[in-house]
């Protein structure tokens, strides 16, 4: 990709992830083709917008003809019923990598979550090597995300990244965040980091500030090239008391409490 990174695909481009990340990679790239079901207007002389579904196969394999990489970030953002997480997050993911296999992307970027191994204990340090333990169904759903981004790297040869994505955040503002923060900063570091690593077959990497009270180990992202700078401990005179993460004793706080599922069963 050189200094530049060509032509990238970013999905989800209206969410709160993917607008930090349209607004940090204009700059950066020849072509920058956005993504989402709802509508988008043009901000810049590099975008172009894209509206619908990730469900539609063909649709999304058009969108990525030409591109060097794809960000995908579009999927459902939280606990649902398994018939929309299968739906939204694990059809739409395998359209993005059929379709980058297709068109002979270069490097697939996948949005994961650190949801996906939330019933560890909060005082263990988890790395991307330990077995899944997610605290609800959207955890389950990332893991057939990580599945199906192996498969396409072991099978058809696409170079994946999976990105567990902590809580990203302005600022922390609950007691988990102190563990589990994304500052924009960082999160925009481990994305450009994931799109210029050189040979990457297929890594997994928690995307997490450099929080001194971390739940995840970060090592894995030297294989990227990048070090988190912020850290949320800055921030822990203004956090309120913790109520989730002590209570559970679990780094998924609430959302590993059954009520938080069933609520969507």
């Amino acid at each position: 990709m050189g200094t530049s990174l060509g032509t990238v695909v970013v999905t989800g481009a209206a969410g709160r992830v993917g607008s930090a990340v349209r607004v940090g990679l204009r700059g950066e790239v020849e072509r920058l083709v956005l993504v989402d079901r709802v509508g988008l207007a043009v901000q810049d002389a590099v975008e172009e917008v894209r509206q619908f579904d990730l469900r539609d196969a063909e649709a999304v394999t058009a969108a990525l003809a030409g591109a060097d990489a794809v960000v995908h970030l579009g999927g459902v953002p939280d606990e649902a019923p398994l018939p929309d997480l299968l739906d939204g997050n694990v059809l739409g993911t395998h359209n993005v990598l059929e379709g980058a296999r297709r068109q002979g992307v270069g490097r697939v970027l996948l949005a994961s979550s650190n949801r996906l191994t939330g019933f560890y204990p909060a005082s263990e340090t988890v790395t991307p090597e330990m077995p899944p333990r997610p605290d609800g169904l959207y955890g389950v759903s990332k893991v057939a995300i990580e599945a199906l981004g192996r498969l396409y790297a072991d099978k058809f040869g696409l170079s994946v990244v999976c990105l567990r994505i902590g809580s990203f955040e302005d600022v922390p503002t609950e007691h988990r965040h102190l563990a589990t923060w994304l500052s924009p900063r960082d999160c925009l570091g481990f994305i450009r980091a994931a799109l210029q690593a050189p040979d990457i077959h297929f890594e997994t990497v928690y995307a997490v500030s450099a929080n001194a009270r971390r739940f995840w180990g970060i090592e894995a992202g030297a294989a990227l090239g990048y070090t988190p700078v912020d850290d949320a401990e800055v921030h822990a005179p203004g956090i309120p008391p913790d109520r989730d993460t002590a209570a559970s004793g679990l780094q998924g706080g609430a959302y590993a409490d059954a009520e938080y599922t069933l609520r969507h069963v």
